[in-house]
């Protein structure tokens, strides 16, 4: 299988050295002629600024996306116009009318397409998903997320909603095996053009609810969730993938072995295209999250919650 970088700068650098140590990576591209010819030579493989150029020029299987959030619609659209399987990095499109276009392109072109909820890989988030589906500590009935650190520099399209948040509105929706109901947030400005803190409420069916806090603001990194449920507290780190089970007098943490998840992902990508496994992110649940994300947005310029009702 051979399969194209698209976007080698910032998140995409990763995924260009995990398809490489996979051995499947054959060329990469990004707009920045010195940065492509960069990774190129890194990586001994092709390189190009140029899409139009890569598409008549490299033969190849698959693409990752890694570019700009305003720019994925309009590149998968050609790669999957060309029978290529698209893996986007999150989130899938800018607009989710967008990202059901490209659902419906694949299906016609019958080509793999799935984008990078991350989390859905954690070993952390894997245990946790698991305890929940066991019923071992009861129902669960709370999930709360917080995410925090500067901006990172690379991303100037969108705001912390989009680029952050999103990855917790994926990972509710996979922890409760659920969609919401209801979308409610407050979101502001400081220090940049888009939103850059926001609070999100998801409340899904039986009063369940999640909740997601996001900033660029604050100088520490914070990436953990605890899942309430109706025997037991869990917290868990993204970051060290660790898992604490608060029950009563007892406290449990679970020994997950620590892999990297971008690693996990990508291999899921591949496989995919082999028919060795299924999709963990399937594309129609990567709509579902900008659908959210944008009424999100809306809520928050609203003040008003914004009620859903996702398939």
């Amino acid at each position: 299988m051979n399969v194209v970088q698209i976007g080698v700068g910032g998140w995409g650098k990763n995924h260009s050295r995990v398809l490489s140590e996979f051995g499947v990576l054959s060329a990469v591209c990004d707009t920045n002629s010195e940065r492509a010819k960069e990774f190129g030579k890194k990586y001994s493989v092709n390189f190009y600024d140029s899409l139009e150029i890569l598409l008549e020029q490299e033969k190849f299987d698959a693409a990752l996306i890694c570019t700009p959030t305003i720019t994925h619609s309009s590149i998968a659209t050609k790669l999957i116009e060309n029978k290529k399987h698209v893996f986007i990095e999150k989130p899938m499109t800018y607009l989710s009318d967008d990202g059901q276009n490209l659902v419906d392109l694949a299906k016609r072109n019958k080509v793999i397409l799935t984008c990078g909820y991350i989390e859905r890989f954690n070993p952390a988030v894997v245990s946790v998903k698991n305890s929940i589906k066991s019923q071992k500590y009861g129902d669960l009935i709370r999930l709360e997320f917080y995410r925090e650190h500067r901006m990172p520099q690379h991303i100037k399209d969108v705001g912390v909603i989009y680029d952050t948040s999103v990855h917790d509105i994926d990972t509710a929706m996979w922890l409760f095996d659920d969609t919401p109901e209801v979308v409610f947030a407050i979101a502001g400005k400081i220090n940049h053009e888009h939103e850059d803190f926001a609070t999100i409420t998801l409340g899904f069916k039986d009063n369940k609810t999640a909740t997601i806090s996001s900033n660029w603001i604050t100088p520490i990194r914070v990436r953990n969730f605890n899942a309430v449920c109706t025997d037991a507290r869990i917290f868990s780190d993204f970051i060290t993938q660790e898992v604490r089970i608060e029950t009563g007098n007892d406290t449990e943490t679970p020994k997950n072995e620590k892999v990297e998840p971008l690693s996990l992902e990508i291999r899921n990508f591949l496989d995919a295209i082999d028919g060795k496994n299924d999709l963990v992110v399937k594309p129609e649940q990567a709509v579902n999250v900008t659908k959210i994300a944008e009424a999100a947005l809306l809520s928050s310029q609203r003040g008003t919650p914004i009620y859903l009702d996702l398939r």
